[in-house]
């Protein structure tokens, strides 16, 4: 479906088509004389979209900075084609740059919803599954991630191939140790967020029901990817723990979470990093996301640093 019939099903007037502000995914800013909104794809089938609103329309009236459907006269979020779209208010803000405070203020906004998260999964979100990895999988993937280095001069450390077959052996293990499930947005990144100047969520969409420390993990990892004003670097030590010290003001984590850190953090390597190594050959022609990547590698194969308060 056309952009513009997306948009006008939402009672948006355009002459031209609108163009996304996110490369990867459609997002249209659309404006009103009342403000700007947001108009994107969420969660599918409209059933799994409502739930998902209701999940964060609470969050919001705990005191949660979260975005939710914007108040129109047409009802929304609704299904196209197949596909779900909601309409958000655009959220006014500056975007992260790595300050310290910045960290510490993204941190304390991940452990109060965390924090908040019910002990069952009331709202029906998506439950984490992902334990099904293979070996020829994983060794399919690294020569795909060594053929876009290679194309850019870079030797890959064959070190990496061994760990994420480590983790693929270690994937049961993992799926039945027991871990403490929570209700998150799941893509806890740096680009989803706007300082306003508290940090504000703009992108719940991906919410699910997730182990919490997988959710931490993929903070660690990716929280700078796909964002130009933020390093083009994993977290460093201190930022790590200055993230820890304001996520712990609400959390405190259980001793087989911090037990099972390493192998959590394997996995989320394996699950939300491999594929992106691989698959995404046009990132590795961006300088920055390419010191990002390598960044990530070092973090991967050394992160005894990256601990667990």
């Amino acid at each position: 479906m056309k952009a513009k019939t997306i948009v006008k099903n939402f009672g948006f007037e355009v002459e031209e088509e609108p163009v996304s502000i996110y490369p990867f995914s459609p997002v249209y800013r659309m404006k009103r004389p009342e403000g700007d909104f947001i108009v994107k794809k969420t969660q599918h089938p409209i059933e799994k979209a409502n739930r998902l609103m209701r999940y964060t329309r609470v969050l919001n009236e705990q005191g949660v900075d979260v975005v939710t459907p914007a108040k129109i006269q047409l009802e929304n979020p609704r299904t196209m084609d197949e596909e779900t779209y909601v309409v958000y208010p655009f959220v006014q803000g500056i975007p992260y740059t790595g300050q310290d405070r910045e960290i510490v203020e993204a941190g304390r906004l991940l452990g109060r919803i965390h924090a908040l998260s019910p002990a069952d999964n009331e709202y029906a979100l998506d439950i984490y599954n992902v334990f099904d990895f293979t070996e020829v999988e994983v060794k399919e993937s690294f020569q795909h991630i060594e053929q876009n280095a290679a194309s850019h001069g870079i030797t890959m450390n064959p070190k990496l191939e061994d760990r994420l077959l480590q983790a693929v052996r270690q994937q049961e293990e993992l799926k039945q140790a027991g871990l403490l499930f929570v209700a998150t947005p799941h893509d806890f990144k740096a680009n989803n967020l706007v300082y306003t100047p508290q940090p504000y969520l703009i992108d719940p969409d991906n919410a699910g029901w997730v182990p919490r420390i997988f959710d931490l993990a993929l903070v660690l990892l990716l929280f700078h990817n796909e964002l130009a004003s933020a390093p083009d670097r994993t977290f460093t030590k201190k930022q790590w723990h200055l993230f820890l010290t304001g996520y712990g003001e609400s959390v405190n984590l259980s001793h087989e979470e911090k037990a099972n850190w390493p192998k959590a953090l394997d996995h989320v390597f394996l699950d939300e990093v491999m594929w992106l190594m691989a698959d995404v050959e046009e990132d590795w022609r961006n300088p920055a996301q390419r010191a990002l990547f390598n960044s990530l590698i070092q973090l991967f194969l050394d992160f005894e640093e990256y601990s667990l308060i």
